[in-house]
């Protein structure tokens, strides 16, 4: 087997990507504190065309070198948006009637594998805090949540393998991913 070079990748241009069809998922980052996984989940959100992220609280906005760092220029595409409470972005989501779901484990949750997707519909999930996760009053205020099943001694993930895992999953259920 022979490595792709770049230029066999087929990769898109910023004006085709802006331009082009997004998979219909919002990601919004609550307080997140590293900029090295807000950059990450940026450049997640690239290559599977996310609609949108959203930055929330303490989370860090680009510009940033830290940022760019695992981003590597997503930042520049992906649109973004900063809201100082998360609660403002749950309402903007609510108002234009997405589906919000808190990436956390509750009572309740929905297992990854087992949540169902409507192709007609607009999603959004919040990724919490490396700490304290989702807050509990922006839990409160999902139309559910989703739980990554774990099976080892720790039951948490970082916040990027996280959002890697949800979007190629919701990228596979919408027919993205054949």
């Amino acid at each position: 087997m022979k490595k792709k070079l770049v230029t066999e990748m087929g990769r898109i241009g910023r004006e085709e990507f802006l331009n082009s069809d997004k998979l219909p998922l919002t990601i919004v980052l609550d307080n997140i504190r590293s900029l090295h996984n807000v950059g990450s989940v940026f450049r997640t959100s690239d290559a599977f065309r996310v609609e949108r992220v959203l930055l929330c609280g303490i989370t860090a906005v680009p510009p940033s070198s830290d940022i760019h760092k695992t981003a590597l220029g997503a930042e520049d595409v992906v649109p973004w948006q900063y809201f100082a409470d998360t609660m403002q972005a749950v309402d903007e989501l609510r108002l234009h009637g997405y589906e919000i779901f808190a990436i956390e484990q509750v009572q309740e949750s929905i297992p990854l594998q087992s949540f169902v997707v409507e192709n007609n519909r607009r999603y959004a999930v919040i990724l919490g805090n490396e700490v304290k996760g989702v807050q509990q009053q922006v839990v409160d205020a999902c139309n559910g949540s989703i739980e990554i099943p774990q099976f080892g001694t720790k039951h948490s993930l970082n916040v990027s393998v996280t959002a890697g895992m949800v979007i190629w999953e919701f990228a596979r259920k919408f027919g993205w991913v054949k």
